[in-house]
């Protein structure tokens, strides 16, 4: 008997009744929709704020403090002594110990002046070349978008905060803190910041073991490169919030999702009885109200991540956007996945259902 039951009734009723789930695909793909903007925005800030120090060469950070101070996971309050670099470079399993500065000031060029953040260190930190080469003392490498910017290329003199340089090359752009990075000597960083120690070391190491023990030795704190991008002025506070807002947004979608196929469950209440009663199961009625679940929130979600993603790339020109095939696919999936949860917990009530009911047993 439960083989007679029309097998497409999700799909009978979607038709049925298309002003209602028109209306609830159209809920889910402007959820879907902002929660792409706000994924790709989330993954655009982060670049924005750290890609000077996430594409380092490097898989851990060493983190010093001034004398009488402990450390601190903070780029703004560190600085490391020519020992503890000393002591890092020979430590076993260390393969380099890279010191370098990090420091703010303002690039002067074609009569327009805009803030950068200054990375002086080693050519091996270098992100990849585009043209010209490495820096010297006396010499700034730019990123890309700022050597377009301002019109400038290898040869050309620009003035970065008190100093006028030589550009020797052009790299891939990176920013830290909102502000495109220029990369340059230890030696002209000391000069362009007036401060006479690096800011912290960039570790390369075949293995963690021991660093524990060196840093007590040394009064050093000693992270991963994920773990150090909290050490950048409000990172941590502007991706928790964005982050706070992105996990509202699943979680309002999951209660919509629910409220509308409990009140969907409930109007369907006699129909429901009535296939029981010629012989449905309750599995194959909550597998057919889940399958029409799934139908609205992949026709939502799908939809709301084009539009998403042709608004990221819109956007992208204006503001800080990352637009990949990840920032639109994770919010899709976690969409589909939360909603139906919420759709399941909604049409559980199924089970319930008296097939007696619609023979009129409860008269």
């Amino acid at each position: 008997m439960p083989g007679k039951v029309p097998v497409f009734v999700a799909l009978r009723d979607i038709r049925f009744a298309k002003g209602r789930f028109a209306l609830m695909g159209a809920v889910v793909t402007l959820i879907t929709t902002l929660v792409v903007f706000l994924y790709g925005l989330t993954g655009g800030l982060a670049s924005a704020a750290s890609s000077a120090v996430a594409g380092l060469p490097a898989d851990r950070i060493v983190f010093g403090a001034p004398a009488g101070a402990a450390p601190t996971v903070s780029f703004s309050n560190s600085s490391v002594s020519p020992g503890q670099a000393a002591a890092f470079a020979a430590a076993p399993g260390v393969e380099s110990a890279q010191p370098f500065g990090i420091s703010m000031t303002r690039l002067t060029a074609s009569d327009a002046a805009a803030s950068v953040s200054v990375v002086g260190g080693p050519a091996g930190l270098l992100p990849p070349l585009r043209s010209g080469g490495a820096a010297g003392d006396g010499q700034v490498v730019l990123g890309a978008d700022t050597a377009a910017t301002y019109h400038l290329s290898a040869g050309d003199r620009v003035k970065v905060g008190p100093s006028t340089l030589t550009v020797s090359g052009v790299t891939a752009e990176r920013s830290l803190s909102h502000a495109p990075t220029v990369w340059t000597t230890l030696t002209t960083w000391e000069q362009l910041s007036g401060q006479s120690r690096p800011t912290a070391l960039a570790l390369r190491s075949s293995s963690g073991a021991g660093l524990g023990a060196l840093d007590a030795a040394q009064g050093t704190s000693t992270v991963t490169l994920d773990d150090a991008l909290a050490g950048i002025n409000g990172y941590s506070a502007e991706q928790g919030s964005l982050q706070m807002i992105q996990g509202f947004l699943f979680a309002v979608s999951a209660l919509v999702v629910g409220a509308f196929f409990t009140v969907w469950t409930v109007q369907r209440k006699p129909d429901i009885a009535v296939l029981k009663a010629v012989g449905a199961s309750s599995a194959y009625l909550v597998r057919d109200a889940l399958a029409q679940a799934a139908a609205v929130l992949l026709g939502g979600a799908v939809l709301g991540g084009a539009v998403g993603a042709v608004g990221g790339l819109v956007a992208s020109s204006a503001v800080p956007f990352d637009v990949s095939p990840l920032s639109v696919a994770v919010p899709v999936t976690a969409m589909v996945l939360l909603g139906l949860a919420g759709a399941a917990l909604a049409v559980r009530r199924i089970t319930s259902v008296d097939p007696l009911a619609a023979l009129g047993g409860n008269r």
